[in-house]
């Protein structure tokens, strides 16, 4: 089965917007002059991994490599194992308590958690789509003076505030586990601060064993700060440092969408941050047969209950380590159907039931039949009056920017032009290396770079794509050839 003729996607009002799924950058690329886009995904270190968390993550390479391509700037994947995820629950005095994975299992068993469970597809996905990627736990993150600088500054909204991060009681899950013991009330119900001034905060709080103890918050140490998700986010995405050329987006799962409404509120109740929060992508959500997200924690507590969940036979989707498969078959699908929802808005901006993505996985060809015998292509978005040219073959020249994405490019390399669904596949014949633009129209044949312009024409027009501190980098030119997908 042709997985183009299996799946049907509505329409939405944000795919009804764009062109590509991608497009939501644009404004903020347009406004900033960014030069690096840093996409981070954060996972809960809260049992192993289903499908749905290694999407979010292979769309995280996905996305990064569409942008890099796209856009033309360099991009790397941050992943964040949230670390402050309770590995132990317990009920004491009629109220619960919780215990982390940090707390439990310390800095290297945490980086133990991560080598088996993460770091095989990380690494998988860094090799498909060549981009670099970085690990990061939260409990570096919370150590670090920027966040917990920022951390206090939210302390002086915290009656504006608390009801944002905690609606239903308006107390802010703010937890600081016992120095004795690592435990910490889960709702922070007895958690109070007494204290706040230029040099930090003075807390109370209470253990189910130990009874009461402080901690001194600064910016530079006294206690671990467990905070809510919700709370996490609002200092997470307001903790970066202004006059970065680093354009910072979050990529998310579609259930987030929901969540962001209160941590937009609290941005809006704290005022204006020190530099622009980042953009977010929300990724497909994947959905039980009942229409419930597929979610870990409901998984661990049916597999206790001896129950299924999920709605599907197939044990991969639940388990990837059982995929029938292996390692490279099981990625190169994930990539494909990836690519399949990156393809069109409507494809991206939707959910997907495990059934239909069970489907699209064992369906849908790999993500490039022609790699065994070409290497794997580079898909590039490109203008719709240029991929024209491409595609009917009057334009065999393309002119990019030298970015060191663009120097791994060699002769023979694919390159897969894509724009609004469509795709054109070309072979590179010759790569040409310059300093100017002048330098390059000099040397390239004007109407191999665009059969319609003159090339004063084309200067001003590539100039205006890539301002002078781009092409400062040098100039790159692909000679291109169509490839006959079918032979």
């Amino acid at each position: 089965m042709n997985t183009t003729d299996f799946l049907r996607s509505p329409n939405t009002v944000l795919a009804n917007a764009v062109d590509d799924a991608l497009d939501v950058l644009r404004p903020r690329l347009l406004e900033t002059g960014t030069e690096r886009i840093e996409f981070t995904v954060g996972t809960q270190l809260n049992g192993r991994p289903h499908i749905g968390t290694h999407l979010v993550q292979s769309l995280s390479f996905l996305v990064a490599e569409r942008a890099r391509d796209e856009f033309g700037v360099e991009t790397v994947v941050d992943f964040t194992a949230l670390d402050n995820a309770p590995a132990e629950t317990i009920t004491r005095g009629g109220r619960k308590h919780q215990l982390t994975y940090h707390h439990q299992h310390g800095d290297n068993g945490i980086r133990a958690v991560v080598a088996e469970h993460y770091a095989p597809l990380l690494d998988a996905m860094a090799r498909h789509t060549g981009i670099d990627y970085r690990v990061g736990t939260y409990s570096e993150q919370q150590a670090g003076p920027e966040f917990r600088a920022e951390f206090l500054r939210t302390l002086e909204f915290l009656d504006e505030i608390r009801f944002w991060l905690a609606p239903a009681s308006g107390t802010a899950h703010i937890r600081l586990p016992c120095p004795v013991c690592g435990w910490a009330e889960k709702y922070a119900d007895h958690t109070r601060l007494l204290e706040l001034d230029g040099s930090g905060a003075l807390f109370e709080a209470r253990c189910h064993a130990h009874g009461w103890y402080e901690v001194d918050v600064t910016p530079l140490g006294g206690g671990y700060l467990d905070l809510s998700t919700l709370y996490r986010n609002v200092v997470k995405e307001r903790s970066y440092l202004p006059g970065d050329s680093t354009l910072h987006i979050m990529v998310k799962g579609g259930d987030w969408a929901f969540g962001c409404q209160l941590v937009d509120g609290a941005h809006a109740a704290i005022g204006v941050p020190a530099s622009p929060v980042p953009l977010r992508v929300f990724t497909p959500q994947i959905l039980g047969s009942d229409g419930g997200k597929l979610s870990k924690s409901l998984l661990n507590a049916s597999a206790d209950a001896g129950e299924a969940v999920g709605g599907s036979t197939a044990e991969w989707l639940l388990n990837p380590a059982v995929w029938p498969g292996t390692q490279a078959d099981y990625v190169d699908a994930l990539a494909g159907v990836g690519e399949l929802m990156l393809s069109n808005p409507r494809h991206f901006y939707r959910s997907y039931t495990t059934t239909a993505l069970e489907a699209l996985m064992t369906t849908r060809q790999p993500a490039r039949n022609q790699s065994q015998a070409h290497g794997r292509p580079r898909n590039i978005q490109i203008y719709k009056q240029y991929f024209d040219l491409i595609a009917d073959g009057s334009k065999t020249v393309e002119v990019r920017v030298a970015y060191d994405s663009m120097k791994r490019v060699k002769a023979g390399d694919l390159l897969n032009f894509t724009c609004r669904g469509e795709e054109c596949l070309t072979r590179v014949k010759r790569i040409g290396r310059y300093r100017t633009f002048k330098e390059m129209f000099a040397t390239e044949d004007v109407k191999a770079v665009n059969p319609n312009a003159t090339e004063a024409d084309q200067l001003r027009a590539i100039q205006a794509i890539f301002p002078p501190h781009k092409e400062a980098l040098g100039v790159i030119t692909f000679e291109i050839e169509r490839v006959n997908v079918d032979g």
